[in-house]
């Protein structure tokens, strides 16, 4: 027996978690929302908290400590992306973009080129600002990501 899917939420600037919480209550999966500090959640057994420690990139090694088949990340940090996605867990963006195999080398390698270029002062904005168009994006990723999972052997919690 595999598993039961499992979602974690990098959260502490996450604008997705209601979309989440609708997803994982529908399909009864449970969600850890991961945080460097208190936040308030839903009262449900099936949503967790994880209060990491602070400091850079503590809620990220705490996340991809736990990737693996079956669960999903939500996440918009790309490196953290690629973590999870190596170790064979779905992860997707707040946009509703998935990151895949091939994707995710093609946003990190975008992502460090942005981070050059915007040290040595060419570029100076950053990603585009998260839009309404994107909650039915993610909500669908979301779907069709855990519909492909319990397709595929991993149960509800």
């Amino acid at each position: 027996m595999t598993d039961p899917i499992l979602i974690l939420v990098d959260a502490d600037a996450c604008p997705v978690k209601d979309e989440v919480f609708r997803v994982a209550g529908r399909y009864g999966v449970r969600t850890v929302v991961v945080s460097n500090s208190f936040m308030m959640l839903p009262k449900d057994p099936l949503i967790e908290r994880a209060v990491v420690g602070q400091g850079l990139d503590v809620a990220a090694d705490w996340i991809a400590e736990r990737a693996r088949p079956g669960v999903v990340v939500v996440t918009a940090d790309v490196p953290l992306a690629h973590r999870c996605v190596s170790a064979g867990a779905d992860a997707i963006a707040p946009t509703g973009k998935p990151f895949t195999t091939a994707s995710v080398g093609i946003a990190l390698a975008v992502r460090d080129l942005m981070t050059d270029l915007r040290s040595a002062g060419a570029v100076t904005g950053g990603p585009r600002p998260f839009t309404t168009a994107d909650r039915p994006a993610f909500l669908q990723a979301l779907d069709r990501a855990v519909i492909r999972l319990a397709r595929a052997g991993y149960g509800a919690a």
